[in-house]
């Protein structure tokens, strides 16, 4: 799941964080000896998987006890200001968890034997959050790949062939609907599905994002009409064809929020539907047998443009503050074992990101892993803006119908008012 369906939970975590870490304090392995490692794990839905990983490492040595800590980001921002961070965290690596990259409060991971398996073209996804040199201070778990979902079983019955193209795109959604089929399912009323999807998928496919940001830092409180590069200049014409997409959703799209998005979608409701894997199990439970497949959303006339949306959806980071990084780091190993990483993330339908692993085995993602096997990915565009930028409020405008220029200025007046600022 994204970190904004995540939002919605964060109110019962501090409860269950306590009432996990009690249990597996009562039940862990190991003796009155054993030096504690406090582990905070962010995904809500992954946490029996965790729990037993948890639970079988400790029984299989004496030397360490580890706790789960499952009280949230806000939790453990605050640990770290009280100078009592967690000993090793596996979360959603975004700009809030990176700023402790940046302020270089994090340990270099870069001599761990896990280091050495990691995928060396992962790292401009780590280091466009921050960086602190010559520390390798995070390390990725599972990268999350998203891109269009869509009904096989109605392309079929139309005789549509995967678009690669943005003409083709348009074909698709035309025939779709002379036909009497909705081509897309929007869910604009939940901004972060327009920012998420929509926005994301619609620059990913047409701007290289990793230079984009790297560009806008360098203007820093430059950005504006005159300046090389900007929202306004390089995000106004994929946004003007998001608009053009956007007409052929359903009716009531406005209205119409995630969960209404699932439920229609499992129910035939259209064809394509601008989501992530997270999505699926939300699906699969009107429909389970649904025959569903990815593809990445074409922006351009050249198929060799065409990328999938990631995002490193989990990294593993020691703190500095940490009092037992070397209790930490022996957990951190155990966890990259191939046998521990593999199966967490086939069974969140994440993308390993070790050098020897095997691609997921889901069929339905099988219409992204050529891309992310060949580096043909980018970092969505909403969640490398600060979140001190509405920027989902201002997508989710312009799929209400405001005006893309004048959104695009905006944001760069706010790019440069917060570049001042720092």
């Amino acid at each position: 799941m994204s970190e904004e369906p995540r939002r919605a939970l964060r109110g019962i975590s501090g409860a269950l964080g306590l009432a996990l870490v009690s249990s597996l304090l009562a039940g862990c392995g190991g003796g009155d000896g054993a030096e504690p490692v406090r582990f905070t794990f962010s995904k809500r839905e992954a946490i029996p998987y965790m729990t037993q990983v948890v639970a079988d490492y400790n029984a299989s040595q004496d030397d360490v006890r580890v706790e789960l800590d499952t009280s949230g980001v806000d939790v453990v921002s605050a640990s770290f200001v009280r100078g009592n961070p967690p000993d090793l965290m596996l979360a959603n690596y975004n700009m809030e968890v990176a700023r402790f990259v940046d302020r270089c409060t994090l340990s270099d991971l870069g001599d761990t034997a896990a280091a050495t398996r990691i995928r060396p073209d992962l790292q401009p996804l780590m280091d466009q959050y921050g960086t602190c040199d010559g520390r390798t201070s995070a390390l990725p778990y599972s990268v999350m790949a998203a891109s269009v979902i869509y009904d096989k079983a109605v392309f079929a019955e139309h005789d549509l062939e995967v678009p690669q193209t943005w003409s083709e795109l348009l074909e698709v959604a035309d025939t779709l609907e002379a036909a009497g089929v909705t081509p897309f399912y929007g869910t604009f009323k939940d901004d972060w599905t327009v920012a998420q999807g929509w926005f994301d998928y619609a620059v990913g496919g047409q701007v290289d994002t990793l230079d984009f940001f790297h560009r806008l830092d360098a203007e820093g409180a430059d950005v504006g009409p005159r300046s090389d590069v900007s929202f306004e200049k390089d995000f106004s014409r994929p946004l003007e064809q998001m608009t053009r997409l956007a007409q052929h959703t359903n009716d009531d799209a406005a209205s119409r929020g995630y969960g209404d998005g699932n439920l229609a979608f499992a129910q035939g409701e259209a064809a394509m539907y601008l989501q992530g894997p997270w999505a699926f199990s939300e699906i699969a439970k009107t429909d389970p047998d649904l025959d569903l497949g990815t593809f990445p959303l074409p922006m351009t006339e050249d198929p060799a443009d065409l990328k999938v949306r990631v995002n490193v959806d989990l990294a593993a980071i020691v703190p500095e503050g940490s009092r037992h990084q070397g209790a930490a780091r022996d957990f951190l190993e155990y966890l990259y074992r191939p046998e521990i990483i593999e199966a967490y993330n086939e069974s969140q339908l994440g993308y390993t990101p070790t050098t020897d692993a095997p691609p997921p085995s889901d069929p339905r993602l099988a219409g992204m892993t050529e891309y992310y096997d060949e580096g043909q990915v980018y970092q969505g565009a909403s969640v490398l803006v600060p979140k001190t930028i509405p920027v989902m409020a201002y997508t989710q405008g312009i799929a209400f119908g405001a005006d893309v220029d004048a959104t695009m200025r905006t944001l760069d007046t706010d790019w440069a008012r917060l570049a001042r600022r720092q």
